[in-house]
């Protein structure tokens, strides 16, 4: 018995070790202690750049420091800079914890080594939170990786300490260092990293697809019009992402920088008077301002809407789209509806009978979600569809939790849990019912195909653009292909915002 119960122990800690030894990688910086589940290796608060702090406040990110020893990588790091909640529940972003400006951190979720067929898909994760909140650690990757997929997700800098310009601050760097994008400079520092690591985690580095939502959707279609990130990834998707920005300026964003200062006291100020500013000061002013990739004709040439229409955005397979929901952006009431809805131009109103019968609240509603999303998507993927194929989607499945409340429109980043098949820190699992289980299956393995192959090859036939047929794929309670979808608001939509962006001419 004595020897049975030996042997067995000695089983139990060689498989131990054996799981150790598969969660320990070896990087550029140094070796990596991760864990290991029954679906993935996962390392976290993985340094891909140099703490951005002291004279790196506001410069380009630098190359990871090397450690010695195996690192810990099985504890979240802290997110950027960013207003949490008094009481710790998660802010707007879903971040939540401590914070630090050492936060160029990300995350790894890979297959387990035996599950790895030659070289496993990476898709590399960018959060939402409108470039002010959220982290790259809120998400759970393992399904990706159960999949065949090594999926990465990275903190950037937010709000003033990801996305501000000064005249000190454009001084210093010198006439062709970067500057005022300084989370979109991490993004793709992110994606170098990738290039230069992601090999020993059993990943392609020559398959490579970038994703996002929200500000992460806007963050890739800056990506796919910054010239210097052409050759780091070969697919995008941008989950409600938009695509019509406004012309801006390093000159505009610089003056927004100065007024910025001059709340915080510093008149005339010099780069190492902005860059002593505590964090929490800066992070202060987030309720303010537009924060956001900018064209500051170095990094960023073009908006992203001028990169696309002149045909120089990268040229890669694309997936896009939208919410039925997104007006949730909006809040919950719209007290100033009736003056929002006189707002709406006559030839607007028109393309909107039936919201407008409803109630000025409904027209609003349906106006903007068109305007600052639906409308966009369908405008980038007609403009993409020149070269690599785009497919586009519209998402309107409600969660069965949500349907006794008489919710009846899938809220501004309802997709997310479908697309990862994981449902959260918010969500218990009893609250998960079959169909939606059914619709996290179909969209997650959709997303799953599309890094595998560069076309979403899954349990849905959905049709590459083309805006001759103006075909797309409703992910709803009865999800299918759809002809024209919105066709008379959208065009309305899109005739009102083209000329307002400086297009290039035709």
């Amino acid at each position: 018995m004595l020897r049975t119960g030996a042997i067995i122990m000695g089983a139990l800690a060689l498989a131990s070790a054996a799981q150790a030894q598969d969660a320990t990688v070896k990087v550029e910086s140094g070796v990596l202690a991760g864990a290991q589940t029954d679906r993935a290796r996962i390392f976290k608060n993985i340094p891909y750049a140099a703490p951005p702090v002291g004279d790196l406040r506001w410069a380009a990110p630098k190359k990871p420091l090397a450690w010695s020893g195996a690192r810990d990588a099985t504890q979240n790091g802290p997110s950027c800079p960013q207003q949490m909640k008094p009481d710790g529940t998660p802010n707007e972003g879903s971040a939540n914890g401590p914070v630090s400006e050492d936060c160029l951190q990300l995350n790894v979720f890979a297959p387990l080594k035996d599950k790895i067929e030659g070289k496993a898909p990476v898709m590399v994760w960018l959060h939402g939170g409108s470039h002010r909140s959220g982290a790259g650690w809120i998400y759970d990757g393992q399904n990706f990786a159960r999949d065949g997929v090594v999926l990465v997700s990275i903190n950037y800098r937010l709000g003033p300490l990801g996305y501000f310009a000064h005249p000190a601050l454009t001084k210093a760097a010198g006439k062709s260092e970067a500057v005022g994008n300084y989370g979109l400079m991490d993004q793709i520092a992110a994606l170098e990293w990738v290039q230069r690591n992601i090999a020993a985690f059993g990943g392609d580095p020559n398959n490579v697809t970038v994703f996002g939502e929200s500000a992460g959707g806007m963050s890739t279609l800056a990506i796919l019009a910054t010239p210097k990130a052409k050759e780091l990834f070969q697919q995008a998707a941008v989950q409600s992402g938009g695509g019509w920005f406004a012309p801006s300026t390093l000159a505009g964003k610089e003056a927004a920088g100065v007024a910025v200062a001059a709340t915080l006291g510093l008149d005339n100020a010099t780069a190492a008077d902005l860059r002593a500013v505590p964090a929490e000061r800066l992070i202060a002013q987030t309720l303010t301002g537009d924060y956001g990739p900018s064209v500051d004709g170095r990094l960023l040439k073009e908006t992203p809407s001028q990169a696309f229409a002149a045909g120089r955005a990268a040229d890669v397979p694309l997936i896009i789209g939208a919410n039925s929901g997104e007006d949730s952006l909006m809040g919950r009431s719209l007290p100033n509806a009736s003056a929002l809805a006189a707002a709406i131009p006559a030839p607007a109103k028109a393309a909107y009978v039936a919201e407008a019968a409803k109630g000025d609240e409904a027209l609003v509603r349906a106006a903007f979600g068109d305007r600052f999303m639906i409308a966009p998507a369908r405008w980038i993927a007609a403009e993409a569809a020149g070269g690599k194929p785009a497919w586009l989607y519209h998402f309107s499945y409600v969660g069965s939790r949500f349907r006794p409340m008489g919710v009846t429109s899938a809220a501004h980043a309802a997709e997310i849990q479908y697309v990862f098949e994981y449902w959260g820190r918010r969500t218990p699992e009893s609250m998960v019912a079959a169909d939606d289980k059914a619709m996290a299956k179909l969209m997650h393995g959709c997303w799953v195909a599309f890094a595998k192959a560069g076309a979403p090859r899954c349990d849905i036939a959905w049709p590459a653009y083309d805006p001759a047929k103006d075909q797309l794929v409703e992910f709803g309670a009865q999800s299918g292909v759809r002809d024209g979808f919105r066709r008379g608001q959208l065009d309305v939509q899109q005739a009102a915002a083209l000329p307002t962006l400086s297009l290039p001419a035709n």
